[in-house]
């Protein structure tokens, strides 16, 4: 496979309602495609990268400027995704434009072959169930009929972004809605310090399976400490970049669960690795989420079909975010998203829907 070029694609896609987190809101989603480009092979890729460097250092404009400059340059004479991240190695940083350049290039090269990647990477499962993600809302009222709503549509998980001053009640008002058989979880998007352990330990009452990234991402010894003070397993998000990050923080008991974004580790493939190191140390995994479009959501789908994705991820419907997403809609069928099959990551943008979200694009010629 040899590839001719890059196109990289700015999109501004509207969401069906503002998403809230603890670090702000989002109303629509400003994402960046990459497409390869080859006489015989096209591929695409997605950039997670938000507008602003709030939930990580990258933003989009930088993933344009990075792609630009260096690393669309570096991909002269690579043929096949695996030899993306050994040319960008070099490149400190910018994982997640490392992780659309990947797999743009990954795709071509699967389609060209025929393969899927979800057999590439080692699926086991032509399903996988899903849960959601509830932003921070303007009232408990207000949540409690977002999480019926969810739970109406067949999600078998919901996760609740909390903060400080928007953690106990809103927790305890869904467990005394809905039960204590609901599959509930809280992220909290590094909000928190270690002073706050007493207060999260509240969190133990309602039987979460996990609390996400409550603390700095660079503040590994401070989950390890709040590990010993509350019971609730945690989980580490922000934290994870690398399949070397994963291990460490597993030797030092800093959490006993990992949500693996693959933007935020540098692609599918290191993402693999991340897999494999908690399977081989008995660490459940599942599959986080950024607000990605049909093309980021099919690559997650296949991801969270290998073994060790055990717990429901964030790999919800697309009319969760959506009106109209670029590419044919994915649809919950009790519970569960389906496993692409098409060569690839298994789906390709609609030219009418592409269009209509469309900013700005830019040829980049090898």
């Amino acid at each position: 496979m040899k590839l001719t070029g890059f196109e990289l694609r700015r999109i501004a896609l509207p969401l069906v309602a503002p998403f809230r987190t603890s670090f702000g809101t989002e109303t629509t989603r400003d994402a960046l495609l990459v497409r390869a480009v080859g006489a015989d092979a096209e591929g695409w890729g997605e950039c997670v990268a938000m507008s602003a460097p709030l939930y990580s250092s990258e933003y989009v404009d930088a993933a344009i400027d990075v792609l630009r400059r260096y690393f669309v340059p570096a991909m002269t004479g690579v043929e096949r995704g695996t030899q993306v991240a050994p040319a960008l190695a070099k490149f400190h940083g910018h994982r997640m434009a490392k992780a659309a350049l990947e797999t743009a290039v990954l795709d071509a090269e699967l389609r060209t072959e025929g393969r899927t990647l979800a057999r590439e990477l080692g699926a086991v499962h032509d399903r996988v169930p899903c849960g959601v993600s509830v932003g921070i809302m303007d009232s408990i009222d207000e949540l409690l009929t977002a999480v019926g709503g969810y739970l109406d549509e067949g999600y078998l998980r919901i996760k609740l972004k909390i903060q400080p001053g928007w953690d106990i009640a809103p927790v305890a008002a869904v467990r005394e809605r809905y039960g204590d058989d609901v599959l509930l979880q809280v992220d909290a998007n590094t909000a928190y310090a270690v002073s706050d352990a007493r207060h999260l330990a509240q969190l133990d009452a309602f039987d979460l399976l996990l609390i996400e990234q409550p603390l700095d991402e660079e503040d590994i010894l401070g989950h390890a400490e709040l590990a010993r003070q509350v019971e609730t397993p945690i989980c580490l998000d922000e934290s994870i970049t690398s399949a070397r990050a994963a291990a460490a923080a597993i030797s030092l008991g800093a959490c006993s669960i990992v949500n693996v974004k693959p933007g935020r580790v540098g692609g599918y493939l290191e993402s693999r690795r991340i897999h494999d190191v908690c399977v081989a140390n008995g660490i459940p995994v599942w599959a986080g989420g950024m607000l990605e479009t049909g093309l980021g959501r099919a690559a997650n789908v296949a991801l969270a079909a290998l073994p060790g994705f055990t717990l429901p991820g964030d790999t919800s419907g697309s009319s969760r975010y959506y009106r109209t997403d670029i590419t044919a809609p994915f649809t919950l069928d009790a519970g569960h998203l389906a496993v692409p099959t098409g060569p690839g990551i298994g789906v390709e943008p609609l030219p009418d829907e592409l269009a209509a979200v469309t900013v700005s694009t830019e040829w980049l010629t090898l």
